[in-house]
């Protein structure tokens, strides 16, 4: 009798356990959207820049970029550092670090040089990524997808 306790106790604690640590905020916990492998082809598509070093943008700014997987390049719309919009074309290029992970660089065109960081991709879903600059781990850039406002696209 006493083994038979001994058993239903212990189901009864690892069940709880069980259940502990799956629960987050509330009977139905949030379902994480699984990683996806850093490749031109998963980033391919129209991103926002949802926040930088922890803040939002100031209201009003944006920073809009879409990536073409084919040919490597990007298009970028952005206000941050000029009144009027700003778009700026380049390349871009995805390499993998043994240690680090996939690192994402790109020049502009023009003759315009090379990004001021070369960006670790610490973490890319379906609808966001971060990236984390290389030489400055403060550095940290949220991007969300998004589509590009048809305004931006009609100016090209």
């Amino acid at each position: 009798m006493k083994n038979m306790f001994k058993r239903l106790l212990l189901m009864a604690v690892m069940a709880t356990a069980m259940v502990a640590c799956t629960e987050k905020d509330g009977p139905y916990p949030e379902k994480e959207e699984p990683q996806l492998e850093v490749t031109r082809s998963n980033i391919a598509g129209e991103w926002m820049l949802k926040s930088w070093n922890g803040a939002s943008l100031a209201d009003g700014s944006y920073i809009y970029i879409d990536f073409e997987r084919s040919d490597r390049t990007y298009t970028m719309w952005q206000n941050i550092d000029s009144a009027p919009v700003r778009k700026i074309t380049g390349l871009y290029n995805i390499d993998i670090d043994e240690d680090l992970g996939a690192v994402i660089r790109g020049n502009y065109d023009y003759g315009n040089g090379d990004w001021a960081h070369r960006y670790i991709v610490k973490s890319l879903t379906a609808s966001e990524m971060i990236w984390v600059a290389k030489d400055n781990a403060e550095d940290v850039s949220v991007y969300v997808r998004c589509q590009i406002p048809e305004e931006l696209l009609d100016e090209e």
